[in-house]
């Protein structure tokens, strides 16, 4: 057997929490309600008493739950930050997500019992960056950017001072992690400062000439014929024109699913994986953490004979962004 990693779910709201956790979730990542965390939409995120109720659910059955203070402090407005990191240390969460380093400071001196994990937002992606953290603020675990192939992860794992988490399943980010500059080109705001991409705000949809147009803050970003599925609009997965071709010049709206290498994150090893997806509902928590926490337990029965399941395929299809998946970095030959 080979060591099973951790399964990291998203909670976007106590019930989604508790989604996770009865199917299978060994810990649970969620945000407050305010702009602390990159998923700050309305209606979203956890108040102090889902906090403290959800930590209780997670705590009687074993499991854990990860708070995420994971964008960067703005000017004059640190203190925000700190009072979440504060509530979060007195709600019992197990472990905190922190990127900026002020935040990472705050919580070191004023919470050194509570464990920092770096979020992927800080964009660790060599030995000595992660050597910073944990020399700098005793970070015991860092979250890895989807930019790095299997092999790059593979050798980052022989010389890590730490532990290691990538992500498994849900949706791509197109940037450098914790460096999106286009959400803030079109709207002002960003998830890396204020937690919003494509605040709903600055949607606007259009019915002409029998399609269906999107805008985001005046930007056209896409048009979609009336029989094409269209998702939540991000300016990174939009379709534009490039040399006279009108096409998705960054990036597709997939999925990433690494359920084909599972075997091989197990046995580099990594610490955990994670799905994305806080603003996700329940039923999708549940189906994706299912899949996932079968998937973990054959893997580590039977590493060497694992061996995707037609069923599990299936599932995880019918919930990707347009029904497509990827690799995403992880299958890039060339790095």
């Amino acid at each position: 057997m080979v060591a099973v990693p951790e399964l990291v779910c998203p909670a976007g709201t106590l019930a989604a929490l508790e989604a996770a956790i009865d199917h299978g979730a060994d810990a649970v990542y969620v945000g407050l309600r305010n702009e602390t965390n990159a998923r700050n939409f309305p209606g979203l995120n956890l108040t102090s008493a889902d906090l403290a109720a959800g930590v209780r659910y997670a705590r009687d059955r074993k499991r854990k739950v990860y708070l995420a203070l994971n964008t960067y402090a703005q000017p004059g407005r640190v203190a925000l930050w700190r009072r979440t990191a504060d509530e979060a240390a007195a709600a019992g969460v197990s472990a905190i997500i922190v990127a900026d380093l002020a935040v990472l400071r705050h919580c070191a001196g004023r919470h050194p019992s509570l464990p920092r994990h770096l979020s992927v937002q800080g964009s660790a992606t060599n030995a000595e960056s992660l050597r910073f953290y944990v020399e700098n603020f005793g970070v015991t675990r860092a979250i890895l950017p989807r930019v790095l192939a299997l092999n790059q992860v593979r050798k980052l794992a022989a010389h890590a001072p730490l532990d290691l988490e990538v992500f498994a399943f849900g949706g791509l980010c197109v940037m450098v992690e914790g460096r999106c500059a286009l959400s803030s080109y079109a709207t002002g705001v960003s998830p890396n400062t204020c937690g919003a991409c494509s605040p709903a705000s600055s949607v606007r949809w259009e019915e002409e000439g029998g399609r269906r147009r999107v805008r985001l803050n005046g930007i056209l970003i896409d048009a979609f014929e009336k029989t094409e599925k269209a998702g939540y609009p991000t300016i990174c997965k939009g379709r534009f024109k490039v040399d006279n071709h009108v096409a998705y010049a960054l990036e597709e709206p997939t999925s990433l699913n690494v359920l084909p290498i599972l075997g091989d994150l197990a046995q580099i090893p990594v610490r955990a994986i994670k799905i994305e997806g806080r603003q996700r509902s329940p039923s999708y928590v549940a189906r994706v953490t299912a899949v996932m926490r079968e998937a973990l337990d054959a893997c580590a029965r039977d590493p060497k004979g694992f061996a995707v399941r037609p069923e599990w395929a299936e599932a995880l299809t019918s919930l990707s962004e347009g029904r497509q998946q990827t690799l995403g970095a992880f299958h890039r030959p060339w790095r």
